[in-house]
């Protein structure tokens, strides 16, 4: 009985290394596309000419809202955004949504606990987004006052890491 033990306790294991490799091979962009509840968030990237550069060295820590995320906004207005002609604009709100360097959840706590449960991020569009903890949870509150719960952590890619978000955080 140890031995059957054993050998399926190894073999689980061996799959799990097996699947936790095979996810850490695949870069932001890649990881986003493997995942259908980011469908939305990979077409405004393709819309945005963004998708290239997530798939640079980075590293990269992206804030990413799921489709119920945008779903939430009016879906005019989500439109609208994905017109050629709003590229700029769409480009600064997916860049509010990118800090420079690897900020895994253990960091943003340690940040969150170092600073009285706030901590200040620099996005890639040059402004600010703000982690607070609160209700016991952990929040992004954006410039205009919004805030999106992070409902999942540490989605690992060789380029950086992804934290789910319930709500798509915007810039001024």
């Amino acid at each position: 009985m140890k031995k059957l033990i054993f050998i399926a306790s190894t073999l689980f294991l061996f799959v799990f290394a097996q699947s936790t490799f095979a996810q850490s091979k695949k870069d932001i962009v890649d990881v986003a596309v493997s995942v259908d509840d980011f469908s939305t968030l990979v077409a405004a990237l393709k819309a945005a000419d963004l998708v290239g550069a997530l798939k640079g060295d980075g590293p990269f820590t992206v804030f990413a809202p799921t489709n119920d995320a945008f779903a939430k906004i009016d879906s005019k207005t989500l439109n609208s955004l994905l017109e050629p002609a709003n590229k700029s604009k769409l480009t600064s709100i997916l860049t509010y949504h990118v800090v420079s360097g690897k900020v895994d959840a253990a960091a943003v706590v340690s940040a969150l606990k170092s600073g009285g449960g706030k901590a200040e991020l620099t996005t890639l569009n040059g402004e600010k987004l703000k982690a607070v903890k609160k209700d016991g949870k952990i929040w992004l509150k954006d410039q205009n006052g919004n805030y999106s719960q992070i409902v999942k952590t540490d989605v690992m890619a060789t380029n950086g890491v992804i934290h789910v978000i319930g709500d798509v955080v915007m810039p001024k």
